[in-house]
């Protein structure tokens, strides 16, 4: 089956150093004056122009396979050199990437736009015949930026940005996993979700170990800016600033969406019937909020969308995480789920009132993205007006932390058997329970029958308890440990049970 996902990761995962490589005359034009804001900002004052959608031979009509089939060539679209032992790859348009994307390269005395020609790509022979020496019309689709990550001699895919506003990155030792994007429109509400696009990605020069990134968004609702500084590493950090323009009153925004999958794991796992114990690319979201608290929230795979808003003033940090990091945890060779990289998004400044929302979509299989996190401002977005976000979005394989906090291992759920109409949840805290006392509360139906206990050898706490739903169709569950002077000694477990996901209980 067809997974978005892995185009944008394109096929050259990682290919060895070749130096000297520049970027031709040939492929190159001057750039317009003027910075990349500043175009956003005279876009955002005219009406909204739609692309065409429609592409010329050779990228015109392509599968799966025939795109897959399509390679940048070095030294013309491929391992185009910039400073500071860094490359870039020029992705090609076709199948899910039809709107042209310009893209500016830097040189020694300003920027460059590199113009698309089928020449700067190669197209195996069988899938193609005649090649025509242009594509009027077509523009490239994005790009893929290489750095030495995990060998001082192999160019390794650190960041891609592909398809309507998304990118994603990876540090040491990870691999693709979920995706970010600049801005979200629309998600989980009732009427269909609206993809802003990048229409324009400039790259700066490399100053001290970073790359700079620039790129114009565009849609019938907005047009912005999204500045990036990117720094690989065992973690790899992205510094970001989105400036957004609507061009009518916005009240369903995303700020700093992230997006994942969450196919089956131990709340759910009768899901999907294979061999693997899990599949997903995150499992909990997390959210440090204004008010101190620290929330955990297990990521479910509903039978309808279930959106969830967690309201807040300044919030300090979300994101979405992959906690369990053995191979045994997945048993999946081939998808490599235990290296998929945790994202977290740590706003710069005041973000103000409004809520973290977490949107979960049905799905049957682990080929489309069905999870989706951002930050949703209490006020509309103004028409006419000028908002800018700025953040620190870090993708990680580290353990999210607690602060201070017995941080949260695991959260398993099941039929009680003898008692028909509930459920069983077991919830795993890292560290002892001496004199803890569990705080247990459910907004619908009925919770008993909670027990706090140490785990074998050291493992840590557990807490089961039991849900009898009643009537309910939906129970918002929370749990938090506490001290015998009531502090919380545990981040807030949240999750949400719903009767059609359960079929019952």
């Amino acid at each position: 089956m067809m997974r978005r996902r892995d185009l944008l990761g394109g096929a050259l995962a990682a290919v060895a150093l070749v130096p000297g490589l520049r970027l031709t005359a040939q492929t190159a034009t001057p750039a317009a004056s003027g910075s990349l804001l500043d175009a956003a900002r005279a876009l955002a004052a005219r009406p909204y122009e739609a692309p065409t959608g429609i592409l010329p031979p050779p990228f015109a009509g392509l599968t799966y396979d025939s795109y897959r089939a399509i390679r940048p060539i070095p030294g013309r679209a491929a391992m185009l050199p910039l400073e500071g032992q860094y490359a870039v790859d020029l992705l090609p348009p076709g199948l899910f990437f039809p709107d042209p994307v310009a893209i500016d390269l830097p040189t020694d005395d300003g920027f460059r736009n590199v113009e698309l020609t089928p020449a700067l790509f190669d197209f195996h022979d069988r899938y193609f015949d005649t090649i025509p020496e242009t594509a009027p019309g077509a523009g490239f689709s994005g790009l893929r930026l290489r750095h030495p990550l995990n060998a001082p001699d192999v160019m390794d895919e650190v960041l891609v940005v592909q398809g309507a506003s998304y990118f994603r990155a990876i540090g040491r030792a990870m691999v693709y996993g979920l995706s970010a994007r600049a801005v979200a429109l629309g998600t989980g509400g009732p009427v269909p979700e609206e993809f802003p696009r990048f229409t324009h990605l400039r790259l700066h020069p490399a100053t001290a170990g970073a790359v700079r990134l620039e790129a114009v968004i565009d849609s019938p609702s907005l047009a912005g800016h999204l500045d990036m500084v990117l720094r690989p590493g065992d973690d790899t950090v992205t510094e970001v600033a989105v400036t957004l323009m609507p061009r009518r009153e916005i009240a369903d925004i995303g700020v700093a969406p992230l997006t994942s999958m969450y196919l089956k794991g131990p709340m759910r796992a009768a899901v999907s019937d294979d061999f693997r114990p899990r599949v997903h690319d995150s499992d909990v979201l997390t959210v440090r909020n204004g008010a101190g608290e620290a929330l955990w929230r297990p990521i479910a795979n509903p039978a309808r969308v279930e959106t969830t808003a967690l309201q807040d003033d300044g919030p300090r940090a979300f994101g979405l995480w992959q906690t369990p990091r053995a191979f045994e945890d997945f048993e999946d060779s081939e998808a490599r789920y235990h290296d998929r990289p945790s994202a977290v998004v740590e706003p710069l400044d005041d973000w103000g009132r409004g809520a973290v929302m977490l949107v979960e979509i049905p799905t049957s299989d682990e080929f489309m993205d069905n999870i989706v996190a951002f930050w949703r401002p209490e006020a509309p977005l103004a028409a006419g007006s000028e908002h800018r976000f700025a953040y620190r979005l870090t993708w990680t394989r580290s353990d999210p932390g607690a602060e201070g906090l017995m941080a949260l291992r695991q959260s398993r759920s099941g039929r009680e058997h003898d008692r028909p109409g509930t459920r069983r949840f077991v919830v795993d805290f890292a560290g002892p329970p001496d004199g803890l006392v569990a705080d247990l509360s459910s907004n619908a139906g009925e919770v008993s029958g909670a027990s706090v206990f140490a785990l074998p050898d050291g493992r840590g706490t557990r807490v089961t308890f039991l849900l009898t739903p009643g009537t309910a169709d939906t129970c918002d569950l929370r749990l938090v440990l506490r001290d015998a002077g009531g502090v919380p000694a545990t981040p807030v477990w949240l999750y949400r049970w719903t009767r059609a996901r359960d079929g019952g209980v």
